[in-house]
């Protein structure tokens, strides 16, 4: 089994698309805990609403290139706009950050509100 953190972020219909995701994931993977979301100012591109962050601890069979696979069908899922420009407005985000302990995702560093997220989840075991 692996465990898995994923951080999540939205700023549209956050709190729907966010609650919504969660129902979906739970189906494909075992849902552990989810963390308080923050609300944190967009990143590059000002002009658009706040976002809602947090993150999700999951237990799963799957490998990690085959958990990505399942975000990114999420997201389609839920209608992300693949095609606006990349830190613009998204109904979902979903990112792995830690698995098995181990940080995956360079934003963690950058990211206050992923470290946070994650370290309430339990945070990283492996350095």
């Amino acid at each position: 089994m692996n465990i898995v953190i994923i951080g999540i972020g939205s700023n549209i219909n956050a709190d729907e698309n966010i609650a919504k995701m969660l129902e979906i994931l739970n189906q494909e993977v075992k849902v552990l805990e989810v963390s308080s979301m923050i609300k944190t100012k967009p990143i590059g591109i000002k002009d658009q609403a706040d976002f809602t962050n947090g993150a999700v601890k999951v237990c799963t069979t799957l490998t990690e290139p085959d958990l990505k696979k399942l975000l990114k069908l999420i997201e389609d899922r839920m209608g992300r706009d693949r095609t606006g420009p990349k830190f613009g407005p998204r109904c979902i985000d979903l990112d792995i950050a830690v698995w098995n302990g181990e940080v995956v995702d360079e934003d963690y560093y950058t990211r206050d509100f992923l470290r946070k997220s994650v370290e309430e989840l339990g945070g990283v075991t492996k350095k």
